[in-house]
């Protein structure tokens, strides 16, 4: 079998992955918050990790990947009463929403999607037993980890404990016993949501939530663990010390691992300076395959910046890849193609995904060489199986072209009625009307359509004004 090697944030090397039993292989994403659409950024992990497990069920015959929902959560109550409902009204909208759009970027589905609320009785199950193992106490309503009970706290982000309360300005509470134990559980006024619990009726904290999650559907072990690195501290850090302390000691994940952030023209995406891009509103403007191909050109583990520049690179990128694939739509491909083993190598190395794009490039620029009908045939299933691993190239290329954005307004113009304009267009040139020819491709040009004459006959394609706006 081929080895999987992967970066272990946790040990900061990169290592073989050796799953605890191969026949039941465990992937455990942190999903998001549901009180508003995710932003570009929060999606990068869903795409680069689910590739990880598209990858892990072509190595092992069992792999169960747990992505999870958030839906309790003070931002998710504070959206809730700025809008007047309850908060399943916020969080189901919301929620909806993101798998919708995580269809259309074409992210794998995890086997399990456990939402927070539904696990009320294993958070309030691990905090009685983080409270009888003595790292947990009871204070006001609260529960409160101990981190003082847990030798190991900052083995995962490498920072000391007093580093780590300066970062996170952590809150100096009067029933905390150190500032910077974090909460478990805490108390719900009569007009928030709440559950009963031997502390009385109250909530659960955000860290505690995927500990319970993790463990209820995948084990309190699990293989590995990934996320963005902006999860790191404080919660994946807290993640490892109250699973492992309720646990018994036990190793709560094998591998961790975490993607870089987003920036934007070079500068961290903040709401404070107005450059969040939601990627509902994107989805809308551009191809979802476009986005994809960006959230994938960088190595997952280094930062990824967006512009104007890398939009318009990536469109004229795919716009060549699929430009070779229109030129071998006569060649047929029966089934589905396979991954090239230089393709699947490359994501195997730390899924190295800019090794397997260039890949890809090479692919397209060998398959214009080709001439023959097996090799045009080999170029093709080349192609389309590299494509098919990194969930590009899912498109018929002519739809491909003449999509104008987002999967809201592809099409957006009437194909026949272009193709009418290219048709008149051609006649008018054949007449010698060079004038009628030039005046159809300027109302032609009007409409965002762009039209190239070659061997093969006039093809268009729509030019999106949005490729030039994030």
């Amino acid at each position: 079998m081929a080895t999987l090697r992967l970066h272990n944030s946790l040990t900061r090397r990169i290592e073989d992955f050796v799953p605890a039993d191969p026949r039941r292989v465990t992937l455990y994403v942190c999903g998001p918050t549901v009180y508003n659409y995710v932003h570009i950024g929060n999606a990068r992990p869903y795409v680069v990790f689910g590739l990880l497990a598209r990858l892990l069920r072509r190595l092992y015959p069992g792999v169960v990947y747990a992505r999870n929902i958030t839906d309790i959560d003070d931002k998710i109550i504070a959206a809730a009463i700025a809008a007047g409902v309850p908060i399943d009204r916020i969080t189901d909208r919301f929620a909806a929403a993101f798998f919708e759009d995580m269809a259309a970027l074409g992210v794998d589905p995890p086997d399990v999607t456990p939402h927070a609320t539904q696990h009320i009785r294993q958070i309030v199950s691990m905090c009685e037993r983080l409270i009888a193992a003595g790292h947990a106490y009871a204070a006001e309503g609260h529960v409160l980890f101990d981190v003082a009970s847990y030798a190991r706290y900052g083995e995962l982000s490498g920072r000391s404990v007093d580093e780590m309360i300066a970062g996170a300005r952590v809150e100096i509470a009067p029933y905390k016993k150190n500032p910077a134990d974090f909460v478990l559980w805490k108390p719900s006024t009569p007009e928030l949501p709440g559950w009963d619990s031997p502390w009385g009726r109250g909530r659960p904290g955000w860290h505690i939530e995927c500990s319970a999650m993790a463990a209820a559907h995948l084990g309190e072990t699990i293989d590995i663990h990934a996320g963005g690195n902006d999860l790191m501290f404080p919660h994946h850090e807290n993640e490892i010390a109250q699973s492992t302390c309720a646990h018994g000691g036990r190793l709560f994940a094998r591998y961790w691992l975490h993607n870089g952030m987003l920036t934007f023209n070079g500068k961290k995406m903040s709401k404070s300076i107005g450059n969040v891009m939601l990627l509902h509103e994107l989805l809308q403007k551009h191809p979802p395959e476009l986005l994809r191909y960006l959230l994938l050109k960088a190595h997952y583990r280094h930062p990824l910046d967006w512009s104007d520049a890398t939009i318009a690179q990536a469109r004229a990128t795919l716009d060549g890849w699929y430009g070779a694939l229109r030129d071998l739509a006569d060649v047929e491909i029966e089934g589905e193609a396979p991954a090239p083993p230089d393709v699947e190598a490359a994501l195997l190395d730390d899924l190295n995904t800019p090794q397997a794009l260039s890949i890809i490039a090479e692919l397209a620029t060998a398959s214009r060489r080709a001439t023959t009908p097996q090799a045009r045939k080999t170029a093709k299933a080349a192609l389309l199986g590299a494509g098919a691993m990194l969930g590009l190239l899912r498109l018929d290329p002519e739809a491909w072209f003449k999509q104008a954005g987002g999967s809201a307004d592809a099409l957006a113009v009437d194909p026949a009625e272009i193709d009418a304009l290219i048709v008149r267009r051609n006649e008018a040139r054949k007449s010698r009307d060079f004038a009628e020819a030039d005046r159809i491709r300027d109302e032609l040009a009007a409409r965002h359509v762009a039209i190239e004459d070659s061997a093969q006959g006039t093809r268009w394609k729509i030019v999106n004004p949005n490729e030039h706006a994030a």
